[in-house]
């Protein structure tokens, strides 16, 4: 389970009160131009332009490919604004987990067909009263190329909306980060995530309030940064998650250790630098 809740961390964050897109994987501002950033749990990021970034997660990418191109757009009504596509294949992933015995979470007799994810997400950003908020909305899709047995999901919290979504075909999610610089090395971090797994085939049969809202996953974090220098920075703090599974709601305070029954803190260590 702890390799579960790792890999999916991965995948499940100029002048003092103005935005800046170094160490902010998720604003709508574009990293530097051929600057590069990486964290244990954050993606690798690099400046592809200066209106394009591309960003993957490296420790993970030969089990799940994974790779998202973030575009900036024109400004709207005081926000900088940007388009961000991202993409998926999990299925290697998948069938490597799909065993008996240590490491094994899903049913070994349940082998995953080829499947692939692409989510777009229009992001909007603005300095407010010496904070920076991020705005995110976006909608995820699902391709399954075979048949999955609908059996075939982890059922914690902050896993099973992004594995269910292959069996649901699609999915909305929204969030808003607020950043605040405390001084020059700290800073302080806090967003609220929201994502939604539609019940379409409900629907019809029982057009209740539930089935339209779907399944949902409510999660929070808060970190506390202190930044050494432009190009490392150590990130610590914790991920609350408050989702809706098939059998109930529950609540797990992340980083969780299931062999300790504790939480421990997030420690996130970021490199950067600049190609020549």
């Amino acid at each position: 389970m702890k390799f579960i809740f790792c890999i999916l961390l991965f995948s499940t964050a100029k002048t003092l009160f103005s935005m800046n897109a170094s160490w902010n994987s998720n604003s709508a501002e574009i990293i530097t131009e051929k600057r590069w950033e990486v964290g244990l749990f954050q993606p690798f990021r690099y400046g592809y332009s200066e209106k394009t970034e591309v960003s993957a997660h490296p420790l993970i990418f030969f089990v799940m490919p994974n790779v998202s191109v973030k575009k900036q757009e024109e400004r709207f009504r005081g926000f900088n604004c940007a388009s961000k596509i991202s993409f998926r294949y999990p299925t290697p992933l998948l069938n490597i987990i799909s065993k008996k015995g240590i490491g094994g979470v899903i049913d070994p007799n349940l082998e995953s067909p080829p499947m692939v994810s692409l989510s777009y997400s229009w992001i909007m950003s603005k300095s407010l009263n010496g904070f920076d908020m991020t705005i995110k909305n976006g909608i995820d899709f699902a391709l399954v190329l075979g048949s999955l047995d609908n059996r075939a999901t982890i059922d914690l919290p902050l896993v099973y909306h992004r594995l269910a979504l292959y069996n649901n075909g699609w999915g909305y999610h929204n969030g808003i980060d607020i950043q605040k610089r405390i001084n020059k090395s700290f800073s302080l971090l806090v967003d609220m995530d929201f994502l939604i797994l539609p019940e379409i085939a409900k629907m019809q049969s029982d057009p209740s309030f539930k089935s339209l809202r779907g399944l949902y996953s409510l999660e929070h974090k808060f970190l506390l940064s202190w930044e050494k220098s432009k190009n490392f920075r150590v990130t610590t703090g914790y991920k609350l998650v408050r989702a809706e599974l098939p059998f109930g709601e529950q609540t797990r305070l992340l980083p969780y250790l299931p062999l300790f029954e504790s939480w421990v803190p997030i420690i996130e260590l970021q490199w950067a630098g600049l190609k020549k």
